[in-house]
């Protein structure tokens, strides 16, 4: 299922991606620090929605109290209905 997610707090405005299967696929961040967010979506391919949701929540940003590792999780735990 595809899920689009209006970020809050960070660079990035908006986050889309897909879990299929439970998995995490097509991860894409508008906006934001370009090169470090495909990173993010590269890492992340094909990895369970869970083991992302436990490893990037409540990472921040420099001052910010979120970042947009952190905004994923919250994608994600909406998305899975936690």
């Amino acid at each position: 299922m595809h899920y689009t997610y209006r970020t809050s707090g960070v660079c990035s405005s908006e986050i889309n991606f897909d879990i299929e299967d439970g998995k995490l696929h097509n991860i894409v961040f508008t906006n934001g620090c370009n090169g470090n967010l495909k990173s993010i979506g590269k890492l992340l391919e094909g990895m369970p929605a869970e083991f992302a949701l436990e490893r990037l929540s409540g990472i921040t940003c420099g001052f910010k109290e979120t970042s947009c590792g952190d905004q994923l999780a919250k994608a994600i735990k909406i998305a899975v209905g936690k």
